[in-house]
């Protein structure tokens, strides 16, 4: 018999719509089932706010279900509310729709809904009461099953995305982003009916422009949930998060035939000053980047070796932008190149940037086979950079953070570019601004309103290269 938390009544309750369907209808088979899709999945090492998850019947999308849902292991205890959000795929919608029910079932028992802030929402206008909607829908309702494992006590707030404009979205899920205590999902999946190889194609462009932030990057056929995952990735624009894939797959490989498949993916998304990379990351990273780097030299071609970008982990894998700077034994530099927008996966990246930081650099000659020993590598991730918005030169002067920005400042005719760490050698936000317009070859005293500057901030770690070959041929 289920047990009504709260006082609930039987009427006040959203009975399983797809209970014996989408997912196994009893019980002791349904906790059996989702324990061992949470038990095949190994740790990550992330710490998501947000996540993106599939929709699908557990036989197809299970397993990458619980590939995003085991992120959230390490913050369980904290986790109170799960804000949902999804397509609707039995009528036309625009703008968001809620229930009027105060607690959602399934064989496991209920989850109450945060009906404070739901009524809120509808006494502001933000959403709009449709039970009709709601009655037959899957996509929030196999979520439910994940986080009743996961969590003791939980409540959620269900609510279905429709036509929408990415930046109504985005304050949406700003007013709802809360504390440590909720977590936001987004519930989608990826291409649908294709082959299984047009499928692969359109989910691995679908999810780079997932990691690169790009809302307008991701079109009607890669997601059907694209409404709400592009006003995530406005509000991470926003706000200063990072995407990372957890993984992608399709039901030709779980348990579909490989002529039809429909895309499945997780993602996590963290704060900026969470996410960041392991010592043994960091340390992996930095050691492939040195081989590549002795490769190239031994060659004498200036060529990055290939990547074997799977046999890495989802945070070397994931869309990322970086810098890799080499510096002589007394500190000099001796070569610096780097991307601006994440274009491949981190390794691949971090490994072509260090082979141009020692061949391409147009300050400096090619490396030299001599001079491997005595350098030193640094790393730096990039964020995804943010427009900054201002009146004037002194407005965008006082926004800045010194030795925490880096910033790119850009005109019709002209770009430059300073990690944070540029800060050290110079004294204050005059200085540095100065120093980027002569970069950007500009005149120091040069400004105009078509003057635009972006802001990012970096994840940055170095080693001396020797040691970093010492356990390799």
């Amino acid at each position: 018999m289920t047990t009504l938390p709260n006082g609930l009544s039987g009427t006040d309750i959203r009975p399983p719509a797809v209970a014996g369907r989408f997912y196994p209808g009893e019980a002791p088979a349904l906790a059996g089932m989702v324990d061992d899709l949470l038990a095949q999945v190994g740790t990550h090492g992330l710490a998501p706010k947000a996540l993106i998850v599939p929709h699908a019947g557990y036989v197809y999308s299970g397993i990458m279900a619980a590939q995003g849902y085991t992120t959230l292991l390490p913050r369980s205890h904290r986790i109170r509310r799960a804000v949902l959000l999804g397509p609707n795929h039995t009528a036309p919608l625009r703008g968001f729709a809620v229930s009027s029910h105060a607690g959602y079932a399934t064989p496991l028992g209920v989850v109450p809904v945060d009906v404070e802030t739901r009524d809120a929402l509808l006494r502001e206008g933000r959403v709009q009461l449709y039970d009709e909607l709601h009655a037959g829908e899957h996509c929030l309702e196999v979520q439910l099953p994940f986080l009743q494992r996961l969590f003791k006590d939980i409540v959620v707030l269900p609510i279905l995305v429709g036509q929408v404009a990415p930046e109504e979205t985005a304050s949406l899920i700003a007013q709802l982003w809360g504390d440590e205590e909720t977590v936001i999902l987004i519930s989608s999946d990826l291409s649908h009916f294709l082959s299984y190889d047009e499928a692969c194609a359109l989910d691995a462009e679908a999810v780079a422009a997932i990691e690169r932030l790009d809302p307008g990057g991701l079109t009607p056929e890669q997601a059907c949930g694209r409404h709400a995952i592009r006003g995530l990735l406005t509000h991470a624009r926003s706000c200063g998060l990072r995407a990372t894939t957890v993984g992608l797959c399709n039901s030709g490989d779980t348990a579909g035939d490989k002529a039809r498949v429909v895309g499945y993916t997780s993602v996590a998304f963290e704060p900026l000053e969470q996410a960041r990379l392991g010592k043994a990351q960091r340390q992996e990273l930095l050691r492939c980047a040195a081989k590549s780097l002795r490769h190239a030299v031994r060659k004498g071609q200036g060529t990055a070796p290939e990547v074997e970008v799977s046999s890495f982990t989802a945070p070397l894998r994931s869309q990322r932008a970086s810098f890799v700077t080499l510096s002589r034994e007394d500190g000099r530099l001796r070569g610096c190149i780097g991307s601006l927008k994440p274009q491949q996966p981190l390794v691949r990246d971090v490994v072509e940037n260090s082979v141009k930081a020692g061949f391409e650099d147009p300050r400096f000659k090619p490396l030299a086979a001599d001079e491997l020993p005595g350098l030193t590598m640094g790393i730096s991730i990039l964020s995804h950079p943010v427009r900054m918005h201002f009146r004037d030169e002194a407005d965008a002067l006082a926004q800045l953070e010194p030795n925490v920005d880096g910033i790119i400042l850009a005109t019709p005719e002209a770009r430059g570019t300073f990690l944070p760490h540029v800060w050290e050698g110079l004294g204050d936000r005059e200085d540095f601004m100065k120093a980027l317009k002569h970069k950007a070859g500009l005149a120091e005293d040069f400004w105009s309103d078509e003057v635009q500057l972006y802001r990012f901030r970096t994840e940055s770690f170095a080693s001396s290269v020797a040691p970093l070959l010492q356990d390799s041929h």
